[in-house]
């Protein structure tokens, strides 16, 4: 690798640090198998001054959606637990006679299924016992009415993944967060992969803290910061999932090569992995994962149309190119100490060029 290139992803990197995209941050670039830049950037708290480092580990975000929740749905479907075309009100009996009953697991899956984007359910469940939110944000679901007809339109929703967990979960007869580390993390050794809840399994130095939250009070740190997630303990199919760059990248790249054809190294069949990540054209969205926006890809313009992805709100995000073998991680702590920072929107384009111009000399 020419080293112009990685000093061009270097440079972008310390500007981003320079210019307040985040105040930390880990570059994990990797082609063809290899990851030939993987470096750390600025603090894990700004308060404290502690550095990030390569091992730091992340919150996710959203990135739970595709690496957890998504995947946890494949192992359903390899065992034959669950369809994509299982209506919700087969699985779960208490929205039979709602709006929601004819809505599909896949249409869960590529976000048409109709529901809100997003509603801040943890101002009602923070009053109440911790052992009862799960059961009263049923309720609040069975309540929330769709926006949209099941199937109508490809509409981003928070709201339709915390329903998904209820299905997988009733499904499994097991918690996400449970199926989620026998069935994939810990038969491919992602240790750093995990839901932290209300014991964060590693010292909090290893975590890269985000926001200094006004209602609780205090900068999180290896806590989740999604408000909802929080409030249901830390585990909700739209967020709640920690880790490395390295370990998704690993995991990243187990899902590349499943996709391209080869033998299956955990629980999931490479037939299984091309179903979920194989976007038909009139898709917007593949099964879990996102897609290029054709206008303003977040992942900028060398990344081809069959990549797939996702981005989290705390200031993550992987890509996968099936066609060059590209993988780029991004995670930073941009919510650090304020969500208000948006900086780091016409910021990820620029990485992505340069990563995928280098991955290519």
């Amino acid at each position: 690798m020419p080293k112009n290139d990685l000093t061009q992803l270097d440079r972008l990197m310390r500007r981003g640090l320079k210019d307040g995209v985040f105040p930390g941050a880990v570059l994990l670039v990797a082609c063809g198998g290899r990851a030939f830049f993987h470096e750390a950037y600025g603090n894990a708290d700004m308060f404290t001054g502690e550095p990030v480092t390569t091992d730091t580990i992340f919150d996710l975000a959203s990135l739970t959606k595709p690496l957890a929740t998504a995947l946890c749905a494949m192992v359903l479907l390899e065992a034959e637990s669950l369809r994509l075309d299982d209506r919700v009100g087969a699985v779960l009996p208490a929205f039979a006679e709602t709006d929601k009953a004819e809505v599909t697991v896949e249409q869960l899956l590529r976000h048409t299924a109709g529901l809100p984007d997003y509603r801040p359910y943890y101002e009602t469940l923070v009053g109440r016992p911790v052992r009862s939110r799960k059961a009263h944000l049923q309720k609040l679901l069975v309540e929330e009415p769709l926006v949209l007809g099941p199937g109508a339109k490809t509409r981003y929703s928070d709201i339709g993944f915390l329903l998904l967990q209820m299905v997988i979960e009733a499904a499994a007869d097991t918690p996400l967060s449970v199926l989620a580390r026998h069935r994939i993390f810990s038969p491919l050794e992602l240790e750093t992969l995990h839901f932290p809840q209300w014991a964060p399994p590693f010292g909090l130095e290893r975590y890269a803290s985000t926001e200094k939250c006004p209602w609780r009070r205090r900068v999180m740190r290896g806590e989740v910061h999604d408000d909802n997630a929080w409030a249901l303990g830390g585990v909700a199919g739209h967020a709640g999932l920690f880790g490395t760059a390295a370990d998704v990248w690993r995991l990243s790249q187990v899902l590349l090569e499943l996709w391209r054809g080869g033998r299956a190294s955990g629980p999931i069949s490479s037939e299984t992995v091309r179903l979920f990540l194989d976007r038909p054209e009139a898709a917007a969205r593949a099964l879990g994962f996102d897609a290029p926006d054709p206008v303003s890809p977040s992942c900028g313009l060398r990344f081809s149309k069959s990549a797939v992805g996702h981005l989290g709100f705390t200031g993550t995000s992987f890509w996968i190119d099936p066609e060059s073998s590209l993988i780029v991680v991004l995670l930073t702590n941009r919510v650090h100490p304020s969500r208000e920072n948006q900086k780091i929107r016409p910021f990820r384009p620029l990485i992505h060029d340069a990563a995928a111009a280098a991955a290519v000399r």
